[in-house]
């Protein structure tokens, strides 16, 4: 019985051995094939990926795989068809109203499909910089940007909307205006404590009041404050009459 096990164990050693022995070589290709396509690469223009090309893709493949299957590094470079080309076509970005008018799924799948372009024209970005060449169409990046501060406006909106439903608090975290000691309204966020406040030292320590002797004080700030505002005003209207003076004709447009 030991010895029958033991020449299964020998006969699988002998058959991981041969495809290790097999897939060697292939790799050793894979590594000459590479090298020679990035020897292809020009200044000019912006060249087939050396991990894209499709001669030697069976002679990739390896017999022994230790991982799930993946798309590969063409995920992250446009299609073959806009390699080389000065400018690429692309269309507007995503307005508000129009993602107003999708589901949340759909939006959480556009996001995924933006973030995805995104990483895309940030590669051949960064290509073109080693190439010292100039990006095709480098306004698609701003767009893509957009599209995605729109997308994440319009999320917000819908949060917003149904926390004032439910809980008719307008920020995500519940707060209130409150002064401190020296009378300036600050907005504090409600925080939870396993105890009760008057028993929290920590929150003791926090002083939302005003002293009596100090309201005199915070009247003379205000006031310091709106004197302030007002000398502003007055250099702005001053510097405008400046260039009234200077250049007449275009005192009427001003």
């Amino acid at each position: 019985m030991a010895a029958s096990s033991m020449g299964r164990l020998v006969t699988l050693c002998r058959q991981f051995q041969r495809v290790v022995n097999i897939s060697a070589p292939v790799q050793a290709q894979y590594s000459t094939h590479t090298l020679t396509r990035y020897q292809c690469f020009s200044k000019r223009q912006l060249c087939e990926p050396p991990w894209l090309s499709n001669t030697g893709n069976s002679a990739q493949c390896r017999l022994l795989h230790t991982s799930t299957i993946r798309m590969g590094l063409e995920e992250f470079f446009d299609i073959p068809e806009n390699w080389g080309e000065p400018t690429v076509k692309s269309g507007a970005p995503w307005t508000a109203k129009q993602l107003r008018l999708k589901s949340n799924e759909d939006l959480h799948k556009l996001w995924y499909v933006l973030l995805k372009e995104k990483n895309m024209l940030l590669s051949i970005e960064q290509e073109a910089k080693r190439q010292r060449v100039q990006m095709p169409s480098p306004e698609r990046i701003k767009k893509v940007e957009r599209s995605m501060t729109r997308l994440d406006t319009v999320v917000q909106e819908r949060e917003d909307a149904l926390r004032l439903l439910q809980t008719g608090q307008e920020k995500a975290r519940p707060g209130a205006w409150r002064k401190n000691m020296f009378g300036k309204n600050l907005w504090h966020r409600f925080k939870e404590y396993p105890i009760p406040w008057h028993l929290n030292k920590r929150y003791k320590r926090t002083s939302y009041f005003t002293p009596s002797f100090v309201s005199p004080y915070t009247r003379l700030f205000i006031e310091k404050q709106l004197k302030a505002k007002m000398r502003k005003q007055r250099r702005e209207r001053q510097e405008r009459q400046k260039l009234a003076k200077i250049f007449p004709k275009t005192s009427a447009h001003a």
